[in-house]
């Protein structure tokens, strides 16, 4: 792969137009599109980790999406400042604009994530696989024929975030123009972590693109010269493109390191505990360096101390992530580099975020009150997803009717196709937000009524 075909400003389409003629680039007109976008500002009311709303402000899917992006902005720029210190020849290229790419692409990363987090994502993908909706793999319908494919069906029983974004962003809703978001093909390809079909999922759950999207995908990969893999017949897989592995840094940056605050904000984890976590990402000269910083600065509020002390380790693994890109170029762009930016790290900072890992899956993800949030959403998700699944498959009962009637025009939930009513349905839950999708449940289960 090389660098010229890699970063394009084509949009998905607009094709065969000429391009918008303004002062910002088509890069920042992607980040502009997205930060205003009505899908975006929903991730306000839809859960990072904790649950929503507290008495004490923690992150969001809208903040730790924000954050990405600012991250993401840096890792692009560092990059790319080093990287035409090596190929000068680039600079007339998009290879400058490499952090409003990463940036743009950073916005969009968790679009597709439903209400209730990964929660929501398992309750979606085990309501085909272990619940009721496990006879839609084998069902016929009786005047046309028409039935779930292998691959279709894949796309159900591996339901993921990941591959929603791809959609949201690339499909023709109804009343939509064709192509979605209309972005363009560098920062779409850059959101996509797992690039291959749902029939190559595994047990792990994770791929790209659903297979309405097949299609759009291959176009993008293919004009952008990213490598295609041999796969079994019927199965679509190609390497990774270089800017997802800084999208997947930011993320993992931010992820790890912002639930450490939040973790210590809530109580779960005492300033000690905080403060020797974020101290080891550094090299014992470095440690004393910032203690003396401390000082200088007169920062006695322990929250403080820990929002500096969190600033100095993303700047770190920013760095070391970076450092990583630019050093394993050539394995990138020839599809050859395993693993994540981070886990190529140096040792220091490597162990530092395993560590953080660790606390985080043995204290954080695993606390009450996390918990708590899984189990409701669970339940949320698995009873508006069979409510759904009965009207579209039944729409002329009554109370289909009445379940339909409130689904917007812009979802095909009557489409006479069975994937694609059924993809409909998952686009309507998985849009909503967490308050949203609560507040259906309790008004299906007679709990709310409205105020007449």
């Amino acid at each position: 792969m090389n660098w010229k075909r890699l970063l394009s400003s084509q949009r998905l389409g607009l094709e065969t137009q000429q391009q918008h003629r303004d002062d910002r680039t088509e890069f920042q007109r992607d980040y502009d599109r997205l930060i205003f976008s009505a899908p975006f500002r929903r991730l306000q009311n839809k859960t990072q980790v904790f649950p929503l709303p507290g008495s004490i402000f923690v992150h969001n899917r809208l903040t730790h999406s924000l954050e990405v992006s600012s991250v993401g902005r840096s890792l692009g720029n560092d990059s790319a400042r080093l990287l035409l210190d090596r190929h000068p020849e680039l600079a007339s290229t998009h290879l400058t604009e490499l952090g409003a790419i990463v940036s743009a692409a950073c916005l969009a990363h968790d679009l597709g994530n439903p209400p209730f987090g990964h929660s929501g994502e398992r309750a979606i993908a085990t309501y085909f696989s272990e619940g009721d909706g496990r006879w839609l793999q084998t069902y016929e319908d009786p005047e046309t024929g028409d039935r779930l494919t292998p691959t279709q069906w894949n796309d159900f029983i591996h339901f993921d975030g990941n591959a929603n974004a791809f959609r949201l962003l690339t499909h023709h809703f109804e009343g939509r123009r064709p192509g979605g978001f209309v972005m363009t093909y560098s920062t779409l390809a850059s959101i996509v972590k797992y690039p291959f079909s749902s029939d190559l999922a595994g047990n792990h759950q994770k791929f790209g693109f659903f297979d309405a999207e097949r299609a759009d995908y291959q176009r993008i990969a293919d004009e952008l010269g990213i490598f295609r893999v041999d796969t079994p017949l019927g199965t679509l897989r190609y390497v990774r493109f270089p800017l997802v592995y800084l999208v997947e840094a930011a993320d993992d940056i931010c992820y790890e390191i912002m639930d450490i605050e939040d973790a210590h904000k809530l109580k779960i984890l005492t300033t000690a505990d905080t403060r020797e976590l974020l101290m080891a990402y550094f090299s014992p000269e470095r440690r004393d360096e910032i203690q003396r910083n401390l000082s200088r600065l007169d920062v006695h509020d322990v929250n403080e101390q820990i929002v500096y002390l969190r600033s100095c380790a993303i700047n770190a693994l920013e760095g070391e992530c970076v450092r990583v890109f630019v050093d394993h170029e050539q394995e990138i762009l020839d599809g050859r580099f395993e693993g994540t930016l981070i886990q190529r790290m140096s040792d220091t900072p490597r162990k530092a975020y395993e560590q953080c890992v660790s606390t985080s899956y043995g204290h954080i993800y695993h606390s009450k009150d996390v918990v708590d949030i899984e189990l409701a959403g669970f339940r949320v998700m698995t009873f508006l997803v069979h409510q759904m699944v009965e009207a579209a498959m039944h729409p002329d009962r009554a109370y289909s009717q009445l379940l339909l009637n409130r689904v917007s025009r812009q979802y095909q939930i009557r489409a006479p196709r069975l994937y694609n009513r059924l993809m409909a349905v998952l686009d309507y839950i998985s849009g909503m937000t967490d308050v949203y999708a609560l507040d259906l449940y309790r008004k299906i289960n007679g709990m709310s009524f409205p105020i007449i």
